[in-house]
């Protein structure tokens, strides 16, 4: 099953869609397991809050989420409980046993869910690279590994911009642009 909701392409696109909608892309189910069920954009670094809009649109796609479990470098605090459509969500952490770009969430009767979670300050168009990477039904990557992967396409994208600035700045698209303008006379 592929659920995409709302990843807008531009800054301009964001604007339209509430805070509270969520962005999240799921894999479809298939027959071999890919490593990642699909990927998570939330808005804010607050576990919290983020959870709230996130397990109330799981608990209708995969069952009532019982438990997630996060590792707390990139989340400031990390909360004990979350209160979700009448129920409660306990919420843990492991620091050294769990991806750091990764949320597990686990059901009593369905099973279990790892997503990517991508950086809430990640441009639109990373975060639809992520976002369709980490819904890949045949996918072989960790989280760890698509997010060291974009940060490297981030680094190739600026050395090309630098390189062609100092080229503009040396006169590069200039010379080029005299050489095709038409002489009048005069």
């Amino acid at each position: 099953m592929t659920v995409t909701i709302s990843h807008p392409p531009t800054a301009e696109a964001a604007d339209r869609f509430s805070s509270t909608s969520l962005r999240l892309s799921l894999a479809p189910v298939g027959p071999a397991p890919a490593l990642l069920d699909g990927a998570w954009w939330p808005r804010s670094r607050n576990l919290g809050a983020e959870l709230l809009s996130l397990t109330a649109a799981l608990d209708a796609l995969w069952g009532r989420i019982t438990r997630v479990t996060v590792n707390p470098v990139h989340w400031p605090v990390v909360p004990r409980k979350v209160r979700v459509a009448g129920h409660v969500v306990k919420v843990g952490w492991f620091r050294s046993e769990q991806d750091p770009h990764e949320l597990l969430l686990l059901s009593y009767h369905v099973g279990r869910w790892n997503l990517l979670v991508i950086p809430p300050q990640t441009p639109p168009a990373a975060a639809a690279r992520l976002m369709a990477a980490a819904s890949d039904p045949m996918g072989t990557s960790t989280a760890s590994r698509l997010m060291e992967g974009e940060a490297r396409l981030r680094a190739v994208a600026e050395a090309d911009r630098a390189g062609e600035a100092v080229w503009e700045s040396e006169g590069g698209h200039e010379v080029g642009d005299r050489a095709v303008q038409p002489r009048t006379r005069t």
